[in-house]
């Protein structure tokens, strides 16, 4: 039976970035995969282009972007492995990239580049990789060794570290696995649900937003009561069946079901004095005057809503201005649901993090590691996500 230092489940961002790391450090490494492919998740993200780390990420205070139960957890790997590492790593590669805004990094060319920068890391630490090659029993042996069944046969190792991701898109060889590892060996988990994801509306309430799918603008959106209020400025995408778009699936990640969001649909524009204006000064219809204050559908799918503003803008009383005006900068609509994990991004919730050091992240069970979106630390949308999976990776290769 072939032995190994350390074994690494999941040749995505993290695994294989652990992998390379470990194996430069002189362990003998093996990643296994169930997948054909490595790295789908990056190959797909940022458009195909993968936002690989974020610039504003505030190693001092990394809860303020990222989500768990225990939001402080994440400090120690985040502050220690950081974007700036991460950078050198990439022009070291002599991978070019780019800033798209508010700190977002992409690549030049294709997310492929970075796939193959992380395979070259790898052989650069000797790490063998069996792919596909499922993993059908874990467990400990009586010295301590952990020992797989795969489908290339039984593999012993000194270390696991368990890097399978989350449960989001299933397309592309997402699975619970990592988490039924962690049950097997008594590890709590936190719930899980989507994040990052669209919300869905339906019914008659939704009926008068239905045509404006394809609609895209930038909207303040919020969520949460006075104590827990969530807020970004983003882009908001209207859809076939509710609202996506990068403003939507950074709040998606803090919405509770029943509850609703409230959009500023004009949030750069004072909208009850610009409506004053225009009554003073225009015989237009109200219609055109609002189509130059926000998208002309969105203001054909407003003033229909409501008699008193289907007329001139002069002849608009001030009430059904103001109830206009409020409407817009204070829209509150509850979703239905989410479109799930087959388009979320990440999963919320994982491995609970009291279980895992935040030094190492190993795990109560000794020699048993966790890293990357399997444990209950969920990223802003923007590159934080990546860089979890980058620096609890590399935190966990030093300890191996």
């Amino acid at each position: 039976m072939q032995e190994f230092d350390a074994i690494v489940i999941g040749a995505g961002a993290a695994g294989l970035f652990c992998a390379g790391v470990a194996g430069q450090r002189g362990q003998r490494v093996l990643v296994l995969d169930h997948s054909e492919k490595v790295a789908e998740k990056i190959r797909i993200s940022g458009g195909g282009r993968a936002n690989f780390t974020n610039r504003e990420l505030d190693p001092q205070a990394p809860h303020k972007h990222f989500l768990s139960a225990n939001p402080h957890f994440c400090r120690s790997a985040l502050s220690r492995y950081t974007p700036a590492d991460f950078i050198a790593l990439v022009q070291r590669h002599g991978i070019p990239f780019h800033e798209k805004h508010k700190g977002q990094l992409f690549c030049d060319h294709s997310a492929d580049d970075l796939i193959q920068m992380l395979l070259r890391e790898c052989d650069a630490g000797g790490v063998q990789r069996w792919q596909p090659c499922g993993v059908k029993a874990v467990r400990q042996g009586g010295d301590g060794l952990y020992e797989l069944d795969t489908e290339r046969g039984p593999v012993r190792g000194r270390k696991l570290v368990v890097a399978t991701g989350g449960l989001s898109i299933p397309k592309i060889g997402a699975s619970d696995f990592g988490y039924r590892i962690a049950s097997q060996f008594g590890l709590r988990l936190v719930e899980r649900q989507p994040g990052l994801v669209p919300l869905t509306f339906d019914g008659d309430g939704w009926a008068p937003y239905a045509g404006l799918a394809g609609l895209a603008l930038p909207v303040r959106i919020e969520t949460g009561d006075k104590k827990n209020r969530m807020a970004f400025l983003e882009d908001l995408l209207f859809t076939h069946r509710g609202l996506s778009g990068p403003a939507v699936l950074q709040i998606s990640s803090y919405w509770r079901e029943g509850t609703p969001i409230r959009l500023n649909l004009a949030p750069d524009t004072e909208l009850p004095t610009a409506l004053a204006r225009a009554k003073a000064s225009s015989r237009k219809l109200l219609a055109n005057e609002l189509a130059a204050l926000v998208p002309s559908r969105l203001a054909d799918a407003w003033v229909q809503q409501d008699a008193d503003w289907q007329r001139p803008v002069a002849d608009t009383t001030d009430k059904a201005l103001a109830r206009l005006a409020e409407r817009l900068s204070r829209w509150e609509i509850a979703p239905t649901g989410t479109e799930g994990y087959k388009k979320a991004e990440v999963t919320l919730g994982g491995v609970d993090t009291r279980e895992l050091s935040s030094q190492t992240l190993e795990s109560k069970q000794p020699g048993l590691y966790f890293i990357g979106e399997v444990v209950d630390v969920t990223g802003w949308l923007g590159g934080y996500n990546f860089q979890w999976a980058w620096a609890s990776a590399h935190a966990c290769a030093q300890a191996l």
